[in-house]
């Protein structure tokens, strides 16, 4: 849907059935995303891929194979393409050193995909520039000084004396982190408007595959590149339309974790190992994480299927983990699952897309949707970002 149509559609719905903000609670007042041009599609993968990378090993093809159909992904988008390949064909060469061209390539395309996010956003939220206060930049595929939060600033014409703040490094959880900064800025300053980014390549983690590195191949088969971007602010002016109330955040780290999911930067570019069992961990303390955040809406009636659900599909194997530990039905974690089918995992980007997904299904409900929802994210550390959230 075009954001003119959405906004339309957002103030039809507002005069009809929306719920009120609460006084002083961050609201999510619009919603933006962007992607890179080249389109993969997983059946087309395999073929492509070791092509590019002039790998001919029958082990490798068929493993890959397999991946592909079990992260159940369908599209991604990707900066990488066969004109980068042949551009730069010494990041298909194992042991080379390319991180000045992985960073050359990210740097550019990863505040390109943040500007295009935002200027869907800003339209969509239908005020000017001029009222952006804060902005909020959220990336682990950039690394430079200054970072792209003043490149972005500069590109979309904000105000010199915008106040910044970025996270770098934070992988899968990053969009959840800059979200629960952003709600604090909100509410702890009165009028200001914090327009938050996030926008992630997987140019800096692409390796020829090495049987020594199984982890290689999984992220050959799941990651997928884009940007999104939100505009946050609470008390909502007649002209703005929030969508969702940013109640309660929740963040937690497991103890003696540190080594389940490893990322090490280094000349050429960064490398991953993923624990086997990162999702038993998850599964091991999802519970107790959730009850915490529900128990912030005030309500000891709610239960955990009359929540909607947001959460970031760090894999399949996650997701049916979360839905068997907590007894969900099927339907709660569908657009986890979609973002997942149309995006691949694209790291802190991806619990935005799952958003929208929501925000499209609670607004076919009306007011027979579900008003709270979890929104859920886990990266290194084991680190749980978690948000209680209010559907308006």
């Amino acid at each position: 849907m075009l954001a003119t149509g959405r906004v339309a559609k957002q103030k039809e719905i507002a005069q009809s059935t929306r719920r009120v903000a609460n006084q002083g609670k961050a609201t999510v007042l619009a919603l933006g995303k962007a992607f890179p041009s080249n389109v993969v599609s997983q059946e087309n993968l395999v073929e492509e891929y070791l092509r590019e990378i002039k790998c001919d090993d029958p082990s490798i093809k068929e493993k890959l194979q397999h991946l592909c159909k079990t992260t159940t992904v369908k599209t991604r988008y990707t900066v990488m393409s066969s004109e980068t390949m042949q551009k730069y064909p010494e990041l298909a060469t194992e042991g080379s050193p390319t991180i000045k061209q992985r960073l050359e390539i990210a740097n550019e395309a990863v505040v390109q995909m943040a500007y295009e996010a935002s200027l869907a956003c800003i339209k969509e939220w239908g005020r000017g520039v001029e009222d952006i206060t804060h902005l909020v930049y959220v990336s682990s595929s950039e690394f430079r000084l200054p970072g792209g939060d003043l490149y972005l600033s500069a590109q979309l014409g904000l105000s010199n004396e915008v106040q910044r703040v970025m996270f770098y490094f934070l992988g899968c959880y990053g969009g959840v982190s800059g979200m629960r900064v952003a709600k604090d800025i909100a509410e702890n300053n009165p009028g200001s408007r914090v327009l938050l980014t996030t926008s992630e390549t997987m140019v800096l983690g692409f390796r020829p595959p090495n049987k020594a590195r199984p982890y290689d191949l999984v992220g050959a088969a799941l990651f997928g590149d884009g940007a999104a971007a939100l505009i946050i602010g609470a008390d909502p002016t007649e002209s703005e339309s929030p969508f969702m109330e940013l109640h309660y955040a929740l963040q937690q780290f497991l103890p003696g974790t540190q080594g389940v999911i490893d990322g090490r930067l280094s000349e050429e570019g960064i490398s991953f190992k993923l624990g086997r069992e990162l999702p038993q961990k998850i599964e091991d303390n999802i519970e107790e994480f959730c009850k915490k955040l529900v128990a912030k809406a005030g309500s000891g009636s709610l239960e955990l299927n009359d929540l909607f659900w947001a959460v970031h599909p760090g894999g399949p194997a996650i997701l049916n983990g979360l839905e068997t530990k907590l007894k969900l039905k099927p339907e709660k974690l569908e657009c986890s699952r979609q973002a997942l089918v149309d995006y691949g995992n694209a790291s802190s980007n991806t619990i935005f897309y799952i958003m929208d997904k929501v925000r499209d299904e609670l607004e076919k409900k009306g007011r027979s949707g579900e008003e709270w929802g979890l929104g859920l994210a886990f990266g290194p550390g084991i680190t749980f970002e978690g948000f209680l959230m209010r559907s308006l």
